[in-house]
This record gives structure tokens, sequence and C-alpha cells, in this order.
């Protein structure tokens, strides 16, 4: 597969309900840069290197597959963004109101917690362990 300038921006697409909660929610509590706002249909992001592009039901991601099925937000695979303090972004974000999907769950490799955007799509926050 070719690729017209690869510069390593990884782009994920997530359906969302209204990309305006979606904007604010991704430009305030996870600080991210908007790319692009084309309200109610679509908008993108960046966060680094990953570009997360955020497509409404009007938006052509959002139309009917052959078959009549209909995309919608949700599921489990999730953008992971890397934190160094998880509890102190799990405070701030309670507090901003945003909704968790876990508890904190400590594994081999670190520390996570999964919360929902304003469409129910997963992020997962993730604090790697100490070497």
């Amino acid at each position: 597969m070719t690729s017209p300038a690869d510069d390593g921006t990884v782009s994920v697409r997530y359906l969302v309900d209204d990309v305006a909660a979606a904007l604010d929610f991704y430009t305030g509590p996870l600080g991210f840069t908007p790319i692009s706002t084309f309200p109610p249909a679509f908008a993108d992001v960046r966060r680094g290197k990953l570009r997360l592009l955020l497509s409404g039901p009007d938006s052509s991601a959002g139309r009917a597959m052959p078959d009549g099925r209909r995309p919608h937000p949700g599921g489990w695979n999730r953008i992971h963004l890397i934190v160094a303090d998880l509890d102190s972004e799990v405070a701030r974000l309670r507090a901003a109101g945003v909704v968790f999907r876990s508890d904190v769950v400590t594994g081999p490799g670190g520390r996570q917690i999964v919360l929902d955007d304003p469409a129910g799509n997963p992020v997962e926050l993730f604090q790697p362990a100490r070497a």
C-alpha cells in the first residue's frame, strides 16, 4: 500500500453522535488540537502523532452499509494515551465530569483506566510501570 506523505501520523476514525460535543471533549480535557471542523458532519484533532477523525451521523463514514447496517459509536477498540500520573489525571477528569467505563487496573506493564467520550467511544489512559 502506498502513502502520499508518511510523516508518522496515525489516523483513527471514531464515529460520534455529536461532532461539536466530541470536539469540545477532545480539545478540552484531553488536550488535543483542532485541525479542521465541519460540524455537524466532521472534525479532526491532533495530539502528537495521533490524528483522530470525529465522524458524525451526517458524514460519509456514518452512511449505511450496502446490507443496511449503520455504523455507530462505542465498542471496545480504543485510543491509548500515555500519562505520567494516572491518579492525578483521573482526579482532574472526574472533577470535569468525565464518565469512566472502568476502575484503575494494574497489570505487568503499568496501570490503566478506560473513559468514555460523549458518544460512548472508549479512551484508555495508561501509566507505564517504572523499570
